[in-house]
């Protein structure tokens, strides 16, 4: 009997404008879940992700990936042919996808109002790197500036040195996951409006408005309420969190580092009789965190000492069998071979063109989260450019070929 897959999003169709990270991970995360993504790239070059960390061929891995499970239609938004298909696809669409600059789609006829006269009833997701409104709404930026805006960047890397960047595009994925949140909860109102009064909902609701800066700042905790009500000015702390104690990574005999998070209270007794220093377990001055924190400097060198008389393997052995969160820190290599992540279907494999050859077995994260126990199966890698722009413009907005072709602005219709 086949099972039939889980796709809670089936029957919503999003058109997704974007390019890079951002937008184009919330279209990633509806489209896991079985939304009908239409990604709309310009001729020629298509997303710039496509070219990103680019090893081979003409299509990066981190395009595909961010990409997955999408539609590739080509339009050429600069001409009225191709935005007319876009007003058209938006009529058709239940949520719109877009991380221009503030005032692109203004700027090319495709605003909220009038993509509200195409479908009175589209969900408006706009990304950006400050918002749609305030002095700074105008300004350019990527994740890395609205990762310094958001005061996330000060606390990154050592004290003694300058602030460093994560390594990977924390603060466009953040905004990601916000903006596919906020279409969520716009579609959910709408539809929950039509059950009960059978209203529309007024367009200045339907606008989902995601600052890339906003978001990181949304993960800051209590920052700023610390700031305000105690003078405390957060600063770097190299592997450690603020006011948690001990919390670090420590190099083993082999080499290899682990991360240690024995900060509960519970734990630090069993923590410290595993390293050998029941002393520091049992002393009355380190029973709360905001006694460890002062004196973690201490801490951090009785467990480094321990730390290096093991092999990495033994340490966490030792570790786990008392209780005491810990791990490796895994490279992909470990990942791709971890039990877990396999059990949990969240490496699928894939043979994947570069444009010059087929790579076989390539794998993939799976999705998250998991519903059914394992990871959803991925339909299909990000897709070449502009593979559906027949399938899509011909079967869904009935163009003939020579539309197709002014709307996309294929070579045969500048020929002709």
């Amino acid at each position: 009997m086949t099972q039939t897959p889980i796709a809670p999003l089936d029957g919503v169709r999003v058109l997704e404008l974007g390019n890079y990270i951002a937008a184009p991970t919330a279209g990633r995360l509806l489209a896991d879940f079985g939304a009908e993504v239409i990604k709309v790239e310009r001729p020629g070059t298509g997303d710039e992700l496509r070219n990103w960390r680019l090893h081979k061929g003409d299509t990066s891995m981190l395009y595909r990936t961010i990409n997955r499970n999408k539609k590739s239609v080509v339009l050429d938004l600069r001409t009225d042919a191709g935005r007319k298909a876009v007003l058209e696809l938006a009529a058709k669409s239940d949520i719109l996808l877009e991380n221009f600059r503030p005032g692109t789609l203004e700027k090319w006829g495709l605003g909220p109002e009038v993509l509200n006269e195409a479908n009175p009833e589209l969900i408006i997701t706009r990304v950006s790197a400050f918002g749609q409104t305030g002095p700074l709404s105008e300004r350019p930026g990527f994740a890395a500036v609205a990762e310094a805006y958001s005061g996330f960047r000060n606390l990154v890397g050592d004290p003694d040195r300058a602030p460093v960047r994560v390594g990977v595009s924390i603060g466009d994925s953040i905004a990601g996951l916000y903006a596919a949140f906020g279409s969520m909860m716009g579609l959910f109102q709408r539809e929950a409006r039509r059950r009960s009064s059978g209203s529309a909902v007024a367009l200045p609701e339907r606008i989902i408005d995601v600052a890339l800066n906003e978001a990181m700042f949304s993960m800051m905790e209590s920052l700023v309420p610390d700031y305000e009500a105690y003078g405390v000015r957060r600063e770097r702390t190299g592997g450690r969190m603020e006011g948690i104690a001990p919390s670090n990574a420590y190099v083993c005999a082999d080499g290899a580092s682990i991360v240690v998070a024995g900060n509960g209270d519970g734990i630090f007794l069993r923590y410290m009789e595993t390293i050998g220093r029941p002393d520091l377990g049992s002393d009355p001055g380190l029973q709360s965190n905001a006694l460890r924190w002062a004196r973690r400097e201490e801490l951090d060198a009785a467990i480094g000492e321990w730390a290096a008389t093991l092999p990495a393997a033994d340490a966490l052995a030792a570790l786990d069998a008392a209780g005491v969160p810990a791990g490796p820190i895994y490279t992909a290599a470990d990942i791709v071979a971890d039990d877990q992540y396999a059990a949990r279907n969240m490496i699928q494999k894939f043979d994947v063109s570069t444009g010059e050859e087929v790579l076989s077995d390539i794998g993939f994260p799976g999705i998250v989260p998991v519903i059914g126990g394992q990871s959803l199966p991925i339909r299909n890698l990000g897709p070449d450019l502009g593979e559906n722009t027949d399938e899509v413009l011909g079967g869904l907005l009935g163009m003939d070929t020579e539309q197709i072709n002014a709307a996309s602005s294929r070579e045969e219709a500048v020929q002709a």
